[in-house]
C-alpha cells in the first residue's frame, strides 16, 4: 500500500473513531487572551510562561479563537490575531508567505511545532507553514524579541510555537467539516483521553480547494491555462504518554502530512505543483528528581521531502499555443532532514535564585535539484545557562541573565547573551526590559547555491546570469533591546513597547560576480548595518460582560545604515483591531477584525501602497450542552484588491519580461460545523 493511501486510511480511522458521548466545555470570551497554566513536570512547555515572567512579551492564541474565527491555516490565524506580527500570504491558504516580527526579516523568525523547529537551518527562507492546518492546534505561542538563549539560531525577531492537542485524562473529542466559496472543503477530528498513568491523543484532517484566481486578468498570458491556485492538505498525528512514576513521564509523538500545493504562475503554466511529505517524530522525558531538581530530555527527527513538477505549455515564435507541453521540472527533489537532542535541567536550592542549564545538538542535511544546491550537511552543538531571581529574593522584581555558546561545523562559533527583567511599580503597573545579542547562521542558498549553467563547457555561464554561494560566510550578529511599560486592570490592559536591533555581518545577496565577462551575483558579509527602530502599542478593553476590543499598532523603520529606505517586505506601519461579542444570554458570538498594512517596499524594486483587509466571523452553539457549533466567516469582507508580492514573468508575444502582482485572497465565504463529545 502506498504511503499516500496509508495516510488517507489513517484520517478515515480517526474521523470514524470520534463518535461518543458529548462533554461540553464552556467557551472562553474571544476578546480574552487566557493564561495558559502548565501543570506537572513539563519543563520545556513552561519556557514561554517563564520568559513572560522575566520581561518578555508573549502572545497566546487559543484553539477557541481559531475555531470561532473560522480559520483554516496557521498563516491566516497569525495574520489577523497576533499583534506586532506581520503575515502576508502570497496566494491564499497553504501557500508561501512573507513575515516580519517587530521589524524583522522573515528569515529572523524561528518556527516550531511542539518545541521542534520546523524551519530548517539550511532552508530558513522557505515558509514552513504551508503544510499545517489549524484544526489540531491547542494554542499558538508568539515570543517577541531576541530568544537565542533557549532557541538558538534564527530567533532574532522572535519565535512562533504551534502547540498541538495536549494530553488530558478526561476523554473528549470532536469532529468537524468546513466548506468555502473557492470550491473548498475540509474534514477534521480528534480524540484524546487516558487512565492509570497512560494518555493518548489522535487527530487527523483533510483540506482541499480549487482555489481562487491570484492574478489580474490583464496579467495572465494566453499561454497560462491553469488559472486557479488549488491545494490538497492531509494530516494525521498520534501522541502517547505514560507516567513511569509520580515524578517521571515519558511521551512520544508522530505527525505526518501529505500535500499537493499549486505554485501559481500567470504565464506558460499548464501545471506547477509542490508535492510534499513531512514527518515529525519526537520523544520526551520529564523527570522531577526532587523539589530542587527537574530534568528534561528530548530527541526528534524532522523530514521534509518535496517533488517539484513544472509543466509548461508550448508556444510558437509568435506566442501562440501549439498544443504541446514541456516539463521544466519533472518530480525534481528538494528537501531536508533535521534530527537532534536537547537536555535541560532546572535547579533551585533556595537563596533567591534558580538556574537553567542545557545542551543542544542539531544536525541538518538537505539537497535541492531545483535550485541546484548539492547534498549538504551541518552540525551545531550548543551549551546554554540562565540564572534567575525568585520572589524569595525580590518580591516585585524578576531578573534573568543567560548565555549560549554555539559551535557549527561550517561557520564560526557564535556566543550570545541576554538580560531581561520585569518590575511591578504597583499592583497593576509594570515595566519590562529585554537586552542582549542574537545570531543567524547563513542558509544553504547563501553558502552552497550553484546556479552556474555551463552545458557546453566553454567556461561561460549559459543564460547570461548565474549565482554562486559563498561557503566562507560568517553568522549575522545582532544587538537587540525591548523596553516597555504596561498595566493590567480588571477591564483594561495595555503595553507600550519600544524596540531596536542592530545587525552586523549582514549577508548581502546582491554582490556582483563576473565569470568570463558574464555578470552574476554572490553573497558576502557586508559592512552595512541593519538598523531596526520601532514601537508597538497593545491594548485590550472589556466594555462589558459581552463586548471586548483588542487594539494594536506598530511603527517600524528597518533600514541599512539608517539610509531612509525600508528593507524589502517589511511594512512601515501595521494596525490590527478585533471587536468581539459573546452573548451572555444566547450561545453565540461574533468577531469583526481589521488588518491595516502601511506602505511596503516590494521585490523587483516596486513599492506597494497601503491596504486594509476586514474579516467578519460568527458562531452559534446548539444542543442541550452546546456540543454542536456552527461557524461562518467572510474573509476580505469588502473584497479589497491588494498586492501580496511582486514577481516577474515573460510576455508570450515578445518574450520580454514584465512585472505582475500576486493578489491577496479575494472575498471568500467559509462555513463550518463541529460536534464536541
Amino acid at each position: 500500500m502506498s504511503q499516500s493511501n496509508q495516510l488517507r486510511l489513517a484520517i478515515s480511522a480517526v474521523l470514524a473513531a470520534t463518535a461518543g458521548q458529548a462533554v461540553f466545555t464552556p467557551l472562553a470570551g474571544a476578546a480574552e487572551i487566557e493564561e495558559i497554566v502548565i501543570t506537572g513536570n513539563r519543563l520545556e512547555e513552561s519556557i514561554p510562561q517563564d520568559l513572560a515572567r522575566y520581561g518578555n512579551r508573549v502572545e497566546v492564541i487559543t484553539a477557541d479563537q481559531i475555531k470561532q474565527g473560522g480559520y483554516i491555516d496557521i498563516a491566516q490565524t497569525l495574520q489577523m490575531l497576533v499583534p506586532g506580527l506581520h503575515i502576508r500570504p502570497k496566494n491564499g491558504q497553504f501557500d508561501y508567505f512573507d513575515a516580519s516580527l517587530q521589524g524583522s526579516r522573515g528569515s529572523e523568525i524561528l518556527w516550531l511545532i511542539d518545541g521542534v523547529r520546523i524551519t530548517n537551518r539550511l532552508y530558513n527562507g522557505t515558509s514552513p507553514l504551508d503544510t499545517i492546518p489549524s484544526h489540531m492546534v491547542e494554542r499558538i505561542e508568539v515570543l517577541k524579541g531576541g530568544q537565542g538563549i533557549f532557541y538558538g539560531t534564527q530567533s532574532v525577531g522572535g519565535v512562533v510555537n504551534v502547540v498541538t492537542k495536549s494530553f488530558q485524562n478526561e476523554a473528549d473529542g470532536a469532529i468537524g467539516t468546513t466548506v468555502n466559496s473557492n470550491d473548498g472543503y475540509g474534514v477534521n477530528g480528534y480524540f484524546r483521553g487516558g487512565n492509570n498513568g497512560h494518555q493518548y491523543v489522535v487527530y487527523a484532517s483533510r483540506d482541499e480547494a480549487d482555489g481562487y484566481q491570484p492574478y489580474r486578468d490583464s496579467d495572465y498570458q494566453p499561454s497560462a491555462t491553469d488559472r486557479d491556485r488549488s491545494y490538497e492538505v492531509n494530516m494525521a498525528g498520534i501522541k502517547y504518554g505514560v507516567e513511569l512514576s509520580d515524578n517521571v513521564r515519558l511521551s512520544a509523538q508522530y505527525q505526518r502530512t501529505e500535500n499537493e500545493l499549486d505554485y501559481a504562475r500567470p504565464f506558460r503554466n499548464n501545471s506547477t505543483v509542490n508535492e510534499r511529505e513531512e514527518d515529525i517524530f519526537t520523544v520526551k522525558l520529564d523527570w522531577q528528581v526532587s523539589d530542587q531538581i527537574g530534568l528534561f530530555v528530548k530527541a526528534y527527527r524532522h523530514n521534509w521531502d518535496t517533488e517539484y513538477t513544472r509543466l509548461y505549455n508550448d508556444i510558437d515564435a509568435s506566442g501562440n499555443l501549439t498544443g504541446g507541453t514541456t516539463f521544466i521540472n519533472n518530480g525534481d527533489y528538494w528537501g531536508y532532514e533535521d534530527f537532534g537532542a536537547n537536555a535541560m535541567a532546572k535547579l533551585n536550592f533556595g537563596g533567591g535564585f534558580e538556574y537553567i542549564l542545557g545542551l543542544d545538538h542539531q544536525n541538518f542535511s538537505g539537497y535541492d535539484a531545483v535550485w541546484r544546491i548539492g547534498s549538504q550537511e551541518e552540525e551545531v552543538n550548543a551549551a546554554y545557562a540562565q540564572v534567575r531571581t525568585t520572589e524569595d529574593l525580590l518580591e516585585n522584581t524578576m531578573l534573568a541573565l543567560g548565555v549560549r555558546v554555539n559551535e557549527a561545523s561550517n561557520v564560526d562559533t557564535a556566543t550570545v547573551w541576554n538580560l531581561s527583567g520585569k518590575h511591578y511599580l504597583t499592583d497593576t503597573t509594570y515595566i519590562s526590559a529585554n537586552v542582549g545579542t542574537s545570531f543567524r547562521l547563513p542558509d544553504a542558498e547563501a553558502l552552497f547555491l550553484n546556479e552556474y549553467y555551463d552545458d557546453d563547457n566553454d567556461g561561460v555561464p549559459d543564460g547570461g546570469w548565474f549565482a554562486i554561494g559563498n561557503p566562507d560566510l560568517k553568522p549575522e550578529k545582532s544587538e537587540n533591546m525591548n523596553l516597555s511599560i504596561g498595566g493590567d486592570y480588571e477591564d483594561f490592559s495595555y503595553e507600550l513597547i519600544g524596540f531596536r536591533r542592530d545587525i552586523t555581518d549582514y549577508i548581502d545577496s546582491y554582490v556582483p560576480l563576473e565569470i568570463a565577462g558574464v555578470v552574476g551575483e554572490s553573497f558576502v558579509n557586508s559592512n552595512d548595518e541593519v538598523q531596526v527602530r520601532g514601537f508597538e502599542a497593545i491594548a485590550t478593553f472589556r466594555l462589558n460582560e459581552a463586548w471586548g476590543v483588542n487594539l494594536s499598532h506598530n511603527n517600524t523603520e528597518s533600514e541599512l545604515n539608517g539610509d531612509g529606505i525600508q528593507l524589502t517586505g517589511i511594512p512601515e506601519t501595521e494596525t490590527k483591531v478585533q471587536a468581539n461579542y459573546n452573548s451572555t444570554s444566547v450561545p453565540m458570538g461574533f468577531t469583526f477584525s481589521i488588518n491595516h498594512v502601511g506602505e511596503i517596499n516590494a521585490r523587483r524594486g516596486e513599492t506597494r501602497g497601503k491596504y486594509t483587509v476586514m474579516d467578519l466571523s460568527g458562531y452559534y452553539n446548539l444542543g442541550n450542552d452546546g456540543q454542536h457549533q456552527l461557524t461562518l466567516r467572510v474573509e476580505n469582507l469588502t473584497d479589497k484588491e491588494y498586492a501580496s508580492r511582486v514577481d516577474r514573468g515573460t510576455l508570450d508575444a515578445t518574450g520580454t519580461s514584465y512585472l505582475f502582482d500576486n493578489l491577496g485572497m479575494s472575498r471568500t465565504f467559509h462555513a463550518g460545523y463541529s460536534y464536541r463529545f
